[in-house]
């Protein structure tokens, strides 16, 4: 990847990042109904985002739309995959074979998107050997550096109790991982080198319960 385009991600807000996949989910139901343009104005309608804001977001992709025309649905489509890194495989390991964990490694949804989880780790004995349903091998997380040495994973999923979840973040970093996707509601400390992405399905629910109680019944 040239520095030029990595700088240009890298000043990618956030909130624009988060809306691209919302914009590519919607224009693929549109291709999959035989639709072949799609403009920003349509976008903003369906998805409750002003106009202004889809167009802005979109110049981040480097694709442009034609005047009274729109986007190129095959076009924006391709291009969006590509910016979000949905295109290129990311090797994986997850920590934690539990509920949520167990229900991850079998989400092939996720390979998808570029996320290909190869393997998980577990302090339970009894899971050392063990293969998920689709085939997924499931390690004693004490066999972790030996594995990342023939795997070279570049992202760890953290799914593991939080009382657990710095600890096992120091010994995935340790090992060599530089991305980290945690499920826990624990905010974990890295280094600056080290990216991290909390999902914290906890936290979500308690907006969402919050929310319902301001509703008026």
């Amino acid at each position: 990847m040239a520095q030029d385009e990595m700088k240009t991600k890298q000043r990618v807000p956030e909130p624009t990042l988060r809306r691209l996949p919302w914009y590519l989910a919607y224009i693929k139901l549109l291709k999959g109904k035989g639709e072949t343009v799609v403009s920003s104005t349509q976008i903003s309608k369906v998805l409750s985002i002003e106009a202004s804001q889809v167009v802005k977001d979109l110049s981040f992709v480097k694709i442009g739309g034609k005047t009274r025309v729109g986007y190129d649905i095959d076009e924006l489509a391709i291009a969006l995959d590509s910016f979000l890194g949905f295109t290129s495989s990311h090797k994986a390991f997850l920590f934690g074979v539990g509920s949520l964990g167990a229900a991850l490694l079998q989400d092939s949804g996720l390979k998808q998107y570029g996320l290909e989880i190869v393997a998980g780790f577990d302090i339970r004995g009894e899971l050392d050997g063990t293969f998920i349903n689709n085939g997924i091998p499931v390690y004693h997380i004490s066999h972790y550096p030996a594995y990342q040495r023939q795997y070279g994973a570049t992202i760890g999923v953290i799914t593991v109790p939080v009382d657990k979840a710095q600890e096992v973040a120091d010994q995935i970093i340790e090992g060599g991982i530089k991305g980290l996707w945690n499920f826990t509601p624990f905010r974990i400390c890295v280094p600056e080198d080290v990216v991290i992405q909390n999902t914290s399905m906890y936290a979500h629910l308690a907006v969402m319960f919050n929310r319902l109680n301001t509703i008026d019944h």
